[in-house]
Order: C-alpha cells, then sequence, then structure tokens
C-alpha cells in the first residue's frame, strides 16, 4: 500500500476530511503544539482535516478559527472565517476576531502551476504572511507552524522565524507524500520581550529572585540580573531570553 493510500483510507475509516490531518497530528505529536484549552488559529484550513484534529487537542476548553478562501462545511465548535489571507482585509478581521491564540498553524499552499521555482516562491510568501499574522496573534510561549516548498527561500524564512521564537525547526512528516518537496517550520515559543540576547543597557535593580539574582524591569519584562542587588543601577548585558523572562550579566 502506498503511502498515499494509507492516509487517505485511514481519513475515510476515522472520519477526517483529509489525508492532511494525520499532518497536524504528527506535528504535534512531535512538538506538543496544542494544548487543552487553547486558542488555536488554522490558515488554509479547507476541508477542515487540521480543525477536527485541532478541536480534538484543544478540547471543549478551548478555541478554534478556521480561515480559507473557499467554504468550510461546519464543525462543532469551530469559528470560520472566509476570505484570503493574502488580503489585509482578512486579516485584519482574523485578528479582531481572535484577539490572542496560544497556536497558529497554517497548511496554506499556492496553486500548482509545475514549474518548482514559481511553486517555491508563492509557498514561501504564503509562509511569511502566515508568520506574519502569527506575530500578531500569538501570545507569549504561543506556537506557529506553517507549510513551505523546499527551496533558495527556505533558510531566510527559518532565520526571521527563529529571531521571534525560542527556537525553530522544520519537520517532514510521515503523513506528506514521499515524493513531496513540503516541509513545516515549527517554532516554539513566541518571544515578546523588548530586548534581545546582546543587548547592553542600563537597569535599576528592584528587587530579589528566588535564586538570589537581582531583578530588574524593562518594559515590563523581567531580567533576572547575576551578582547585583535591589538598589544597584548598572549596565548589563542580555544572555538569554525566555517568553515571560530572560538573563543578563552586569557589565565590567
Amino acid at each position: 500500500m502506498t503511502n498515499r493510500d494509507e492516509y487517505y483510507n485511514r481519513a475515510k475509516q476515522e472520519g477526517y476530511r483529509s489525508r492532511a490531518a494525520y499532518k497536524l497530528e504528527q506535528l504535534d505529536a512531535e512538538a506538543e503544539l496544542i494544548g487543552e484549552g487553547d486558542t488555536v488559529v488554522d490558515l488554509g484550513a479547507a476541508p477542515g482535516g487540521w480543525l477536527q484534529v485541532a478541536t480534538e487537542l484543544a478540547g471543549e476548553g478551548g478555541t478554534v478559527v478556521g480561515v480559507d478562501r473557499q467554504r468550510i462545511d461546519p464543525i462543532d465548535g469551530v469559528e470560520t472565517v472566509r476570505g484570503d489571507m493574502t488580503e489585509t482585509e482578512t486579516r485584519e478581521e482574523v485578528v479582531d476576531l481572535v484577539g490572542e491564540a496560544e497556536a497558529v498553524v497554517s497548511d496554506m499552499a499556492p496553486n500548482m502551476t509545475g514549474e518548482y521555482s514559481l511553486d517555491h516562491a508563492r509557498s514561501a510568501h504564503l509562509a511569511r504572511i502566515a508568520f506574519e499574522t502569527a506575530l500578531e496573534l500569538l501570545a507569549p510561549g504561543g506556537d506557529f507552524v506553517a507549510k513551505i516548498f523546499e527551496g533558495p527561500d527556505t533558510d531566510g524564512l527559518r532565520a526571521d522565524i527563529g529571531e521571534e521564537f525560542e527556537y525553530v525547526r522544520t519537520i517532514h512528516p510521515d503523513a506528506s507524500r514521499d515524493a513531496s518537496s513540503e516541509l513545516y517550520m515549527v517554532a516554539k515559543g513566541r518571544l515578546t520581550a523588548p530586548v534581545r540576547p546582546g543587548d547592553r543597557l542600563e537597569v535599576e535593580i528592584e528587587d530579589t529572585g528566588g535564586e538570589g539574582d537581582g531583578v530588574a524591569k524593562v518594559e515590563g519584562y523581567t531580567l533576572f540580573v547575576s551578582g547585583t542587588e535591589p538598589g544597584d543601577s548598572v549596565e548589563i548585558e542580555v544572555t538569554d531570553i525566555k517568553p515571560r523572562f530572560g538573563f543578563a550579566d552586569r557589565v565590567g
């Protein structure tokens, strides 16, 4: 049995609208993208296979929103937006509707021309639109997934995504067709800190953390600074950042 037949037949038997449902299932199993109670936004959601998996993972307390140019037949517990994500009006509608999400996932793909360089470039454009939308929607620590066809634009997009998340990796799910060049950018831990590693700045140490490090605030973001005490005014260099706090060393 071919890879295509296996997942196509399983989707029919298990009630999924497309074999693509298993891609999200496998991506989640590997990267733990969607948790109980999460708000999830699925871009390029028709016919709804990913939405079905997302609702199972998010559970009754979760919120799932699907967006596509095509009509999506109703799914219990899922809200849909019919629109083109390449249009500003649609992106603004999604942001206004959702507000904040724990996961943004995108299986958007261009209409295939058969010219590989063109199909790759178009897929990279859609993945970047999904990425930019995710930056507007994701809560600190949120996760992001987008499909892209492998090619010369892949590394640049991965680098840009990596600057906004704790880490990013590429995954080729088993449910993808064997000959397919598609892969998924999987980014974990949306960073919303006003600083980045290597930044130097002057701070006031306001408190002491549980491990004895000084605590400074930068635009409400917490930095733990080794070798400092409350009342110190020091120059620091940021060494590491997490979604909700970071670390820095005293300079000099």
